[in-house]
């Protein structure tokens, strides 16, 4: 039996790929713009997500999807570009060692914004870590 739920390890993975993410896209980006590198990264980004979809039969025609469901993702799709945006200007800009963890300050807005709009009630325990989170961002950020 394992001491973690399932979802934690695909959480973990995700991290470790984030964190390759910021490396690859810290070297790729010399001499390269960062708008158009957020273009490239996103083709190929929806070359292999297609290829994987449609490779393990997940497949369907979207047009048969709610409304609701449109909006949302419409709206996560917004905010997911304008974060890459964002975050490879960063990256142009300033070393990957500090802009990935200040990046991850949506740790804490996720938690915030749960909180608010989803109704998720973390425990003391979950927040002292949120908490922590946003203190090692701050020190991070901090100039010296």
């Amino acid at each position: 039996m394992s001491a973690f739920p399932t979802w934690f390890y695909w959480a973990l993975l995700s991290a470790v790929c984030a964190a390759l993410t910021a490396i690859f896209a810290k070297i790729g980006i010399q001499g390269v713009d960062s708008d158009l590198a957020t273009l490239i990264r996103t083709a190929i980004i929806i070359v292999v997500l297609s290829a994987f979809v449609i490779g393990t039969g997940k497949w369907m025609n979207p047009l048969h999807l709610p409304t609701r469901t449109w909006l949302f993702l419409t709206l996560s799709g917004l905010a997911t570009g304008a974060s890459w945006l964002c975050y490879f200007r960063a990256l142009q800009a300033g070393p990957a060692s500090v802009v990935a963890p200040v990046d991850k300050a949506s740790l804490v807005l996720v938690a915030i914004f749960a909180f608010a709009f989803l109704g998720e009630r973390p425990a003391p325990r979950e927040w002292l870590g949120i908490v922590m989170v946003a203190g090692g961002i701050l020190v991070l950020a901090w100039k010296s």
